[in-house]
């Protein structure tokens, strides 16, 4: 295949990879009792979330913090981790999907926040939970073609307005068995940030390379996943059997292409439930004590899953691992990326 299916970095790392975690936890027990009358009504039992999705828990932001402040935390603390100054910083992408309004972009607060220089382009990336990857992928080459010398790429997201929304549908008299399924999957959203930045790896010996990786889209299935600010409706099986398909099939192009991902040091995967992890685990054959897990405690956090995740491995990993990050959004799209620890 030809085009964006198959790219490559030469010249690109990652210096850094921070998470911010929203403070409030909120257990999955707790989303039960606000559900019980309909539960009750519907006859279907308590438990669902942590038996089915296997998420225990989920958090939301304190109140008077917002998501916003979660990126700029995050994209704060990753500057400081990298050694770069704001006034080095030439890009900002931001990749959330939550956002309060339709303009101006979410961005745009974050680098007044941060103090970036007016020389800094900033703008929202938007493209579901596959964002942050595509930012990673959009600064890299930036940085190639000699545009920018850094950028931060930050996602901060916000799940609390949109469940509690779904609380207030579930529980009227008329909702029904299928409602409750549809919107599943919004039960299993959390809150949370992270924020990377992306440099010239020739100017910082020892970083963490981005060598490239595969892109593929099955826009067939862009009905699957629907979200707005009133809710979010998904047909879970749907999805899970679409983005199971692609993932699949870009694995096996990947090898033909010249990818050889079998025995990687660690997967990170974008994180959603217990039967899309195993699933992906056992089509693509992936050692399942390399690929971490995070969504028990923290949900589906978008854009912000993966690299929170990433960041949570980044403790434990050592000069010379090889890292796979494989991304999945609405949509669907997928793709996946090799990093040189």
């Amino acid at each position: 295949m030809s085009g964006n299916f198959n790219f490559h970095h030469t010249n690109t790392a990652l210096l850094s990879v921070k998470s911010v975690e929203a403070p409030v936890v909120v257990s999955s027990q707790e989303f039960d009792e606000r559900l019980s009358p309909s539960l009750k009504r519907l006859r279907l039992s308590k438990g669902l979330l942590e038996r089915v999705a296997g998420v225990s828990e989920r958090r939301w932001w304190a109140p008077g913090s917002t998501f916003e402040d979660g990126a700029i935390e995050a994209g704060a603390k990753a500057m400081a981790e990298a050694g770069v100054e704001p006034s080095q910083i030439g890009l900002l992408i931001n990749t959330s999907v939550t956002r309060k309004n339709l303009e101006p972009s979410v961005a745009v607060k974050i680098h007044h926040s941060l103090g970036l220089p007016s020389s800094c382009l900033n703008f929202d990336l938007a493209n579901a939970c596959l964002g942050f990857v595509n930012g990673i992928t959009m600064a890299s080459n930036m940085i190639e073609s000699g545009q920018i010398d850094y950028a931060l790429i930050v996602a901060g997201e916000d799940s609390q307005g949109v469940q509690e929304a779904t609380f207030g549908r579930l529980n009227r008299e008329d909702s029904t068995r299928q409602d409750y399924l549809r919107e599943f999957a919004t039960l299993t959203l959390g809150s949370g940030a992270a924020a990377a930045v992306i440099g010239r790896a020739g100017d910082h010996p020892g970083s963490h390379r981005i060598l490239g990786g595969v892109s593929r889209a099955g826009t067939e299935h862009h009905e699957l996943c629907v979200g707005g600010e009133g809710g979010m409706y998904t047909d879970t099986k749907g999805l899970l059997e679409g983005g199971l398909d692609l993932v699949v099939t870009a694995w096996h192009e990947a090898q033909e292409n010249g990818w050889d991902w079998k025995g990687m040091d660690r997967y990170v995967t974008h994180q959603v439930s217990n039967s899309y992890t195993n699933a992906i685990i056992k089509a693509v054959e992936l050692e399942k004590e390399r690929v971490p897990i995070t969504f028990p405690r923290w949900g589906n956090v978008g854009p912000a899953s993966l690299p929170m995740t990433l960041a949570q491995e980044a403790r434990t990993l050592h000069p010379g691992d090889r890292v796979l990050c494989m991304g999945v959004g609405s949509g669907l799209n997928t793709t996946m990326m090799e990093i040189a620890w």
